[in-house]
């Protein structure tokens, strides 16, 4: 069995990558965001594929930062590379389908916003909670201004509180919201939609749509990535974050 924290195999065109980080439920660890961003490489380099379905093998989707690298990493290098892939999922040359099965916070909603389509079920929860750390999410600003309607990304980013699939649906971070018992064949449904497709069609349709957002990556993407790391190895957020480890 292979102890990668990212796997891929094809199902009919379509990239099947799943993230399998159980220790630390997905965290954006430096190791999982370098495999990450290897599989995507590769997938966005084969010409058979109409699609890639990202999803979890775990309960949790993604808990956003590895708090515990956080205390001994350069986490402008670190910021950099979660730019590199949220940016990276939304120039793929096919549709990036994420599948919700479970929480998303922090970070994670980054890969979230940067995907192209976006399965959750209704029992999903999320929050933004870096500014309980002394932290902003400034690295996952970029994707999340171009899905979030403004009050949204307001009230979510400054309270930190805890939101569900519903309001992530009405809100623009989320593209359908079914039960458990449904969720195999909606995102089955999206799938086959996109196989119906030809590639030439979907891989045009996807670059005019997401021009903007690539373009906000190149620009902002640095100044974004320094601001995150100076918050990370500020005093505030150092404490903050020892503590919710010790929790």
């Amino acid at each position: 069995m292979s102890d990668a924290l990212v796997h891929r195999h094809d199902d009919d065109r379509i990239a099947v990558v799943t993230l399998d980080s159980p220790a630390n439920r997905n965290a954006l660890s430096r190791r999982l965001v370098a495999e990450l961003g290897e599989v995507l490489a590769e997938a966005g380099a084969d010409e058979s594929l109409h699609g890639v379905l990202l999803r979890s093998a775990h309960p949790v989707f993604c808990a956003g930062a590895d708090l515990k690298e956080a205390a001994t990493v350069d986490m402008v290098e670190a910021a950099r590379g979660i730019i590199a892939l949220q940016r990276s999922i939304a120039s793929l040359p096919v549709p990036v389908v994420t599948r919700l099965d479970g929480a998303v916070r922090a970070g994670g909603l980054g890969l979230v916003a940067s995907s192209d389509i976006v399965i959750c079920r209704d029992d999903v929860s999320f929050a933004l909670t870096e500014v309980r750390l002394g932290l902003a999410a400034a690295v996952i600003s970029i994707p999340l201004r171009a899905r979030l309607t403004s009050r949204a990304a307001s009230a979510w980013s400054l309270t930190g509180h805890q939101f569900g699939a519903r309001e992530a649906l009405d809100h623009g971070l989320v593209t359908g919201v079914v039960d458990e018992a449904g969720m195999d064949a909606a995102v089955t449904g999206v799938l086959d939609d996109l196989r119906a497709g030809a590639r030439q069609g979907l891989v045009e349709a996807k670059r005019i749509l997401n021009r903007d957002l690539v373009a906000a990556f190149d620009t902002d993407g640095e100044e974004m990535a320094r601001l995150s790391g100076l918050l990370f190895h500020s005093h505030v957020a150092q404490e903050r974050m020892a503590a919710a480890l010790r929790r």
